[in-house]
């Protein structure tokens, strides 16, 4: 059974990713309406701007994947299999183990690519988008510039090369990957009794909300995408903040109605620099 359900994870990734985002999104969004942490307008709109982003992202990346296979995460675990290549390829271990291990060092990639994403100025004009809205709700979980996710495409497929990952790490962790971006972003917080010691191993909403904070000092923090402990390994954790249902989201230099329409976050990246840069 275990083998079956494995072999079909690895045979319709895309399918069970989608499936997996969309049962999601049914159970967060009236997880919003009922128990919001923030007081938040235009949520119809800014849900049908951040997924039309988002649709057009995930075209843009499913025909350079059709296209070029072996630049999708996926398909340069295939061909990292094929081949016998990377770095878990050559290493003798149960295959538990290396799943594991896999799944632990993918999302110390992630982490590091994302702190890149704030670090290096060409691709803050890309993840930027990401941090424009001035709301933070499951919506913007899917809101990343589509020059952002072929960046973040190519860089998982190097990565994934590197360590010769298994195939179904791979899938896992991409679904995980994307669970977690739409659960860190949901505008609901954890019962306080929960809070500590779900904080000290994952990423929580609270903990993501600083992230996104109109503050400098917040965005340079938190950067972790699932596990919490690289943030406090590299001295980039930030405790949840206590006024954090009503503090300014987003970013300074972008606030006005203009700057949250569609071809504004899809022209962003071409701006000149801004504070951040």
């Amino acid at each position: 059974m275990l083998e079956m359900a494995q072999n079909w994870l690895q045979q319709h990734a895309g399918l069970a990713r989608t499936l997996l985002m969309l049962f999601l999104l049914m159970a967060l969004l009236p997880l919003e309406s009922r128990y919001p942490h923030r007081a938040i307008s235009g949520r119809l709109g800014r849900f049908v701007r951040n997924l039309s982003i988002s649709a057009i992202a995930s075209g843009m990346a499913a025909l350079l994947a059709l296209a070029l296979p072996f630049l999708s995460a996926l398909g340069a675990a295939q061909l990292a299999a094929s081949l016998q290549i990377g770095l878990l390829a050559q290493i003798d271990m149960p295959f538990l183990l290396k799943l594991m291990l896999c799944l632990l060092l993918l999302d110390l990639a992630m982490y590091w690519q994302h702190r890149l994403m704030h670090m290096l100025p060409w691709l803050w004009r890309l993840h930027r988008v990401h941090h424009a809205d001035i709301e933070f709700d499951v919506s913007l979980g899917l809101r990343f510039h589509p020059f952002e996710i072929i960046v973040s495409m190519l860089y998982k497929a190097l990565v994934v090369l590197l360590l010769g990952a298994p195939v179904i790490a791979v899938v896992l962790y991409e679904m995980t990957l994307m669970a977690m971006s739409l659960f860190t972003h949901v505008n609901v917080s954890l019962r306080q009794r929960w809070r500590p010691l779900v904080e000290s191993v994952f990423v929580t909403p609270d903990l993501h909300r600083v992230h996104h904070s109109i503050a400098l000092q917040d965005t340079q923090s938190n950067f972790a995408n699932f596990l919490s402990i690289w943030d406090r390994v590299f001295k980039s954790f930030a405790p949840a903040r206590t006024d954090s249902a009503s503090m300014p989201i987003g970013l300074p230099e972008f606030r006005s109605a203009e700057d949250q329409k569609l071809i504004s976050a899809l022209t962003m990246p071409l701006l000149g620099p801004k504070k951040n840069d």
